[in-house]
């Protein structure tokens, strides 16, 4: 996919970006106004592990997963990216896991070296690029918590109130992704999984309409649960 993006932004006329002028998120601003928008369909790769890492994503629209694929065969999925948010960043030159669009999704694509260099003549972009950093290090720590200290019922029952904070203003949760992927994503499997959903709708916690469809109905046993 990298020889994609490379045409695909080769084809793009150069656009003469200002230093940040105080509104907005930098990094975000900066991003839309150098970027190229990209369409992904489903499952289709956005960038490999081993590739270098020469490109900053936004997501515009649609849902990213971020995943390894371990050497028995199994998966693991490190994280998902919502709309508004930005992914592969790294502290390396090449991508230490790859990122695959979940649903059909539009993608803004800009040059990392562009980026960094931005970075380099403006603060503001420099700080929230550091920011950005330490915010994807700190979600990296707290899967870990919650892959190591967690039982299934935990792990479910964290995975939904951490993502209704980031796709919900109510309390009605449509997931992007698949039962496999949040498995994947949880440490477990699909069938502990679906069973754990079904615990949660059992004891009034949850309502499933539909598989994808969640309604969070006790958000106080919810996060009890959480810890």
């Amino acid at each position: 996919m990298l020889m994609r993006t490379a045409n695909q932004l080769a084809r793009q006329p150069a656009r003469q970006v200002p230093i940040w002028n105080g509104n907005g998120n930098p990094i975000i601003d900066s991003i839309e106004l150098m970027g190229a928008r990209m369409p992904y369909a489903r499952n289709t790769e956005i960038y490999g592990e081993g590739e270098p890492a020469d490109y900053l994503y936004k997501v515009m629209s649609g849902a990213v997963r971020i995943s390894k694929l371990l050497d028995d065969g199994r998966r693991q999925v490190t994280a998902f990216h919502l709309p508004g948010e930005i992914f592969g960043l790294e502290l390396g030159k090449e991508h230490r896991f790859s990122a695959e669009a979940i649903s059909e999704s539009s993608i803004l694509v800009v040059k990392r070296s562009t980026v960094l260099a931005l970075a380099g003549r403006d603060g503001a972009v420099a700080r929230h690029l550091w920011t950005l950093t330490a915010d994807a290090l700190q979600r990296v720590q707290d899967h870990m918590l919650v892959l190591g200290c967690m039982n299934a019922k935990e792990r479910v029952a964290n995975f939904l109130l951490q993502l209704a904070k980031r796709i919900s203003v109510g309390d009605e949760i449509e997931l992007p992704m698949s039962r496999q992927d949040i498995a994947d994503y949880l440490g477990l499997t699909i069938e502990t999984v679906s069973r754990t959903m079904t615990q949660l709708e059992n004891d009034a916690t949850i309502t499933l309409p539909t598989s994808r469809h969640i309604v969070l109905r006790n958000r106080a046993a919810l996060s009890r649960l959480n810890g």
